[in-house]
């Protein structure tokens, strides 16, 4: 079983990724991430002591398609403009080991919400300039209207354009804090 190393990480935004996937249209699925990303991981001598601190720039959506981008920062969706930051506070670790849930309260669009990750430690190393890093795999499924993002537009066949269910996937990789 693969020890996390106890101490405070910075999370390294350029290798880090919080991507997502929705249902388009009731027959694909339309992935994006977010460009900016930073906080802090805090890893006790008894992992249930453990914190994570994340904060999401909402503005730095990024799905491939830049009209798609300004509508999903608009008032429609997020309002990144007066609503500039997601954030996750985690409030708890169940498990032990290199698999684990950390659950948290998840704050999207202003309003905040309690969410589980399964998360998978993915090692600590040294690298090639001999920088020690950590790295996790996490994900979750959360509703679009449990955090208000209602916008939707119904179609001539029946459902609705964009579907309710968002997968959220993260890979973290972090840094000790100097």
């Amino acid at each position: 079983m693969a020890t996390i190393p106890a101490g405070t990480y910075v999370i390294d935004g350029s290798h880090t990724d919080v991507a997502f996937s929705v249902r388009h249209a009731g027959i694909s699925k339309v992935r994006g991430k977010f460009e900016k990303v930073e906080g802090t991981i805090t890893v006790g001598e008894n992992l249930a002591e453990s914190v994570a601190n994340i904060t999401i720039d909402a503005s730095s959506v990024n799905t491939g398609d830049a009209n798609r981008d300004g509508h999903l920062r608009s008032a429609d969706f997020w309002d990144a403009e007066s609503k500039p930051t997601w954030t996750f506070v985690s409030t708890g670790v169940e498990g032990d080991g290199a698999e684990f849930v950390l659950k948290g309260d998840l704050t999207i669009n202003g309003v905040t919400k309690p969410v589980a990750l399964d998360v998978e430690f993915n090692g600590s190393v040294v690298d090639a300039f001999g920088y020690p890093r950590i790295g996790f795999s996490a994900s979750t499924e959360i509703s679009r209207k449990e955090f208000d993002l209602t916008w939707n537009a119904a179609m001539e066949t029946g459902g609705f354009l964009v579907g309710d269910k968002v997968k959220v996937l993260l890979e973290v990789e972090a840094n000790p804090q100097a």
